[in-house]
């Protein structure tokens, strides 16, 4: 067995054995080079950009005063379990996750028709100003990652949401450049609690103290923008964000993880959002599924019970929005495919998570046949790919 040292990620590898014709990811990932930054952001920020340096054994990203070891969480395609790396250098990572043509001939390695694809940016930086261009500079590097073949690969842009006019407006743009969905961060941002420590995980979480909440009239107007442009509005495992530096926290963050997702959800539910925008369509991304039948049957029963001294107003019982308004990814969730005919089950998307720790690939084809033993085709290719069409809108 290779070492971790000189296992070669880039090698061939043979292409899997489908046992479906058609599969959407619902739920894939870019890793942009650290060097793109000096050609992406807006002239006036690009001296202030990330530079590369090579030291041997790592690769350093130098920015803002530091020097630190290029870390390879986000890319262990292409090691097995017992490979895995924590830092090294890009010659480490699978070149599919910033280069296209790559990334096509690995997506028909693993028997993947369409991809939709996730960040990215921002930049880890002090600077507030630097930091919102960064959003709008990784939107333009996937837009233009997307066109080697804009049928098989689309993105989702991602948004700060530090004013809801500004990323009303960053919105509207990545619409017109071709997103087919908004990643939005899982609580509002605040200015006041903008660190650099904490930046680039502020993007996914926003500030879980926030005074504002997605419920609150304010945000309105963002959802009016995503119904009338037709655009799914996602958050990215953000309520908890794993501490994946850290190898005694790992492991219980990754599984608090999922479950946390219930928070966004249930708050514009209660909240009555999607009364106010039935067609508002909301993503839990790489959320797992299991638990939201149960999460919807524990909801309904508590509002049931307690909608009148709470003054819940809300127009149908929890359930019902998670089977109109909310969808869910998964990577690996037999649980969660059994679960599927009960409320809350059914806007479920199957995801390779390609090329993060806990990717499928090359084996997705494998994968998904484990997970829907004895699941009839029709039900079976919903999960796989009629629902995220849906979701999407890719049509």
């Amino acid at each position: 067995m290779a070492t971790v040292e000189d296992v070669d990620v880039n090698r061939q590898i043979e292409a899997t054995q489908r046992v479906a014709d058609y599969v959407i990811d619902a739920d894939v990932h870019v890793t942009p080079p650290p060097g793109m930054w000096g050609e992406y952001l807006s002239p006036r920020f690009r001296e202030l950009a990330p530079v590369v340096e090579s030291d041997g054994e790592f690769d350093y990203v130098v920015f803002e005063g530091t020097r630190r070891k290029l870390n390879l969480m986000q890319s262990q395609a292409g090691r097995s379990f017992q490979q895995f790396k924590n830092n090294g250098r890009l010659s480490d990572m699978r070149v599919g996750g910033w280069m296209a043509p790559q990334r096509l001939v690995d997506m028909d390695r693993d028997g993947i028709d369409t991809g939709v694809i996730f960040g990215g940016g921002p930049l880890q930086t002090g600077n507030l100003d630097l930091y919102v261009e960064s959003f709008a500079g990784y939107n333009r590097w996937v837009a233009d990652f997307c066109t080697e073949d804009s049928q098989r690969l689309k993105w989702a842009a991602f948004l700060p949401m530090l004013d809801i006019d500004q990323a009303i407006a960053m919105m509207r743009e990545a619409s017109r450049n071709g997103a087919v969905a908004v990643n939005i961060p899982a609580f509002p941002q605040s200015a006041s609690a903008f660190n650099k420590d904490q930046s680039q995980f502020q993007a996914l979480s926003g500030n879980p103290q926030s005074e504002r909440q997605y419920r609150d009239p304010q945000f309105d107007p963002l959802w009016a923008a995503a119904c009338e442009l037709d655009l799914a509005v996602t958050f990215h495992l953000g309520a908890r964000v794993s501490r994946f530096r850290d190898k005694t926290n790992f492991l219980p963050d990754v599984v608090m993880g999922k479950p946390a997702m219930l928070e966004m959800a249930a708050i514009m539910i209660y909240g009555g959002a999607f009364d106010r925008f039935p067609d508002l369509r909301i993503g839990l991304i790489e959320a797992g599924v299991g638990w939201i039948p149960w999460a919807a049957n524990y909801m309904d029963r508590t509002w049931d019970m307690q909608r009148y001294w709470t003054e819940c107003a809300i127009k149908h019982p929890p359930s019902y929005y998670f089977d109109r308004n909310v969808y869910a990814s998964f990577i690996s969730d037999p649980i969660g495919v059994e679960l599927r005919h009960h409320p809350g089950g059914k806007n479920i998307m199957w995801s390779s998570d390609y090329p993060h720790s806990e990717t499928t690939f090359p084996h997705s084809h494998k994968v998904i046949a484990d997970n829907f033993k004895g699941v009839p085709l029709a039900e079976r290719d919903w999960i796989i790919s009629g629902c995220a069409e849906q979701f999407y809108r890719l049509r």
